[in-house]
């Protein structure tokens, strides 16, 4: 782990302790990368997409900070969780636009930069969403390194540290859990 990394986890910590001031340290070292995963995330949306980085990233914070006890282990556990804050903002965004518009213009984000496996260029969120809701029901695990790669971008040695698992094992859970939602994905694209 990196002196980046050590911060992290150490103001992490303060802040679990109940330390005000580390979250004030906290702040300006995660919001860069809260940020730049924001923008990841957000570039690959559909035209005409109204919400933003910005908008994302403190609505992230935002449900941080009402949390009345976080307990950080690490900054790979921090940003574990933000990934699965960022799937649940984004889909939810999805799903009152779609109730919006009734049906049309559906959030869509395109899995073939993050996933490496051969999907449709546009897949909505909505549908990805449920995919991972169907995967977390045949092996929890396998869905949480999906999050985790896909919208917090961490690494096999991240994901591993927070499900207190071998490297290894998370990159057979990615390779194992790609190839399903694959099939997942096709066989509902086709229904």
């Amino acid at each position: 782990m990196g002196e980046p990394d050590t911060q992290v986890t150490n103001l992490l910590r303060q802040w679990s302790g109940g330390d005000p001031r580390a979250l004030e340290e906290l702040v300006p070292i995660i919001y860069k990368e809260l940020r730049r995963l924001a923008h990841y995330h957000l570039r690959r949306e559909r035209d005409g997409h109204t919400l933003q980085t910005t908008a994302l990233v403190h609505e992230v914070y935002l449900r941080f900070c009402s949390q009345e006890e976080p307990q950080w282990e690490n900054r790979a556990h921090f940003f574990a969780v933000a990934a699965r804050m960022m799937r649940r903002i984004l889909v939810d965004y999805s799903r009152r636009r779609d109730a919006e518009k009734r049906g049309s213009d559906v959030l869509h984000v395109s899995l073939d930069d993050a996933l490496s496996i051969p999907v449709p260029e546009q897949l909505d969120l909505i549908g990805l969403d449920g995919a991972l809701d169907q995967l977390a029901l045949f092996d929890a695990r396998k869905c949480q390194v999906v999050e985790m790669r896909f919208f917090a971008g961490l690494a096999a040695k991240e994901i591993a540290v927070v499900l207190k698992t071998t490297e290894a094992t998370v990159r057979r859970d990615w390779v194992i859990a790609k190839a399903w939602l694959f099939r997942y994905l096709e066989g509902h694209a086709t229904a």
